[in-house]
């Protein structure tokens, strides 16, 4: 479920045989299914145009890659138009997705998620696909990746120098989808970016959204840009493709919780404690009433995350809720291993206990 190859040639929910569209009927969702000449149809259409978008990228000089994610955002619109009966520029936003996959699967085995966080491009772009490889074939349930930002305000010295150490080395947006696109030609493990508003804004907010989701990533964690903003903001509505991850904190008051809970989709990642990123020696023992607070107001998925760092921890938080964040932890790994020459099975070896623990629990 975490760490599975994907089928070459298959669609970006493994099924071959037909694709899924939604479509809104009297407020609800239902579901239709297309013969199989339509998903043939379909899937010659994405040959031809990757073709196309290769040969221009020759000529114009420019990256396939770039090309390539702008026909698969504009083919998001145009499927909103033909399915969804939206407007031209309003894609459809309820197309399936790996997160929820995920974890109506994990509910129906009864284990909790493993979320692992590591920077993007951290210690440089290709150990940093080696490793994200190495935790999804650890078992991870889902990865959280860090977009690199000069002014990490919620991180602790351990993220904030693993964001130094990616800039450094060259990574950039553009790099960052280039970094999904080839994780997805593996692996179909959830990736949740998770991010400062300012990295995305600078992009294009819509088209950051339009590209990642045509890369391959499943949802974001805006961690500067309050729910109160996207809704007063036309501009920052535009967000098709991607899940939004609410952050919970234990000072959220009962009314903001209620709202943030009703109004959550992928999961929702619970602070244990407060404080920044990695500043924690434990989690707090009380999460379990935080858990439940969330849960009177929603069914979304409830990670916890901030202060675990071993397996013990792991397999305690795992009895609370539906899913264990692990962030710090991995990455002081990256940072005293990152001239080792097999790091990503270094990484692999520190995150199997805390995986075995939190499936065990």
């Amino acid at each position: 479920m975490g760490g599975g190859e994907r089928k070459v040639g298959g669609s970006p929910n493994g099924d071959l045989v037909r694709i899924l569209y939604f479509k809104k009927v009297r407020g609800k969702q239902k579901n239709i299914n297309f013969p199989r000449i339509f998903t043939i149809a379909y899937l010659l259409i994405k040959m031809t145009y990757a073709v196309i978008g290769y040969y221009l990228s020759i000529f114009l000089k420019k990256s396939p890659h770039s090309l390539i994610r702008r026909r698969s955002s504009a083919l998001l619109r145009i499927r909103g138009f033909l399915f969804c009966k939206s407007s031209l520029f309003e894609p459809c936003t309820t197309m399936s997705n790996r997160l929820d996959t995920t974890f109506q699967q994990l509910k129906g085995a009864q284990k909790a998620a493993f979320v692992a966080y590591v920077c993007a491009g951290d210690p440089h772009i290709e150990a940093s696909l080696a490793i994200i490889r190495s935790l999804a074939d650890s078992g991870a349930d889902v990865i959280e990746l860090g977009v690199p930002f000069s002014d990490p305000q919620a991180d602790g010295i351990v993220n904030q120098l693993a964001a130094e150490r990616a800039l450094k080395a060259g990574m950039s947006v553009n790099k960052l989808m280039k970094l999904i696109e080839d994780f997805r030609t593996t692996h179909d493990t959830p990736l949740v970016l998770f991010t400062y508003l300012n990295p995305v804004y600078a992009y294009g907010y819509e088209k950051f959204h339009a590209d990642a989701a045509a890369a391959g990533a499943d949802g974001i964690l805006l961690l500067d840009l309050p729910p109160d903003e996207i809704a007063n903001n036309k501009e920052l509505s535009q967000s098709e493709g991607l899940k939004h991850i609410t952050l919970i904190s234990p000072s959220t008051p009962p009314e903001r919780m209620q709202m943030l809970a009703s109004q959550s989709e992928g999961f929702i990642y619970a602070l244990s404690r407060m404080g920044v990123t990695g500043a924690q020696a434990a989690p707090s023992e009380s999460i379990g009433e935080l858990v439940n607070s969330i849960k009177r107001h929603t069914d979304t998925p409830i990670c916890i995350g901030f202060g675990i760092n071993t397996p013990e921890q792991a397999a305690t938080v795992a009895e609370t809720c539906d899913g264990v964040v692990v962030g710090s932890a991995i990455v002081n790994q990256v940072a005293h291993n990152a001239s080792e020459p097999n790091l990503a099975g270094i990484i692999r070896d520190f995150v199997t206990p805390l995986i075995q623990a939190t499936k065990n629990s």
